[in-house]
């Protein structure tokens, strides 16, 4: 029997990259609050594709 694997998580490091790239460029301009926002979503974003990786992982 074939199994297919759970396919959890989509997207999750993209955003992460895309918010860790706005966040660079944010404080390359100055503005440190929306650089702290996006450094701190982009974090949240890999804890949860870590986290998924790993259940997807023992599944």
């Amino acid at each position: 029997m074939l199994e297919i694997p759970i396919q959890t998580g989509g997207g999750f490091l993209y955003w992460a990259l895309i918010f860790f790239i706005l966040a660079i460029l944010a404080a390359a301009v100055g503005a440190r609050g929306v650089a702290g926002i996006s450094m701190e979503i982009a974090r949240i974003f890999v804890l949860i594709f870590i986290i998924l990786a790993i259940v997807a992982l023992l599944l």
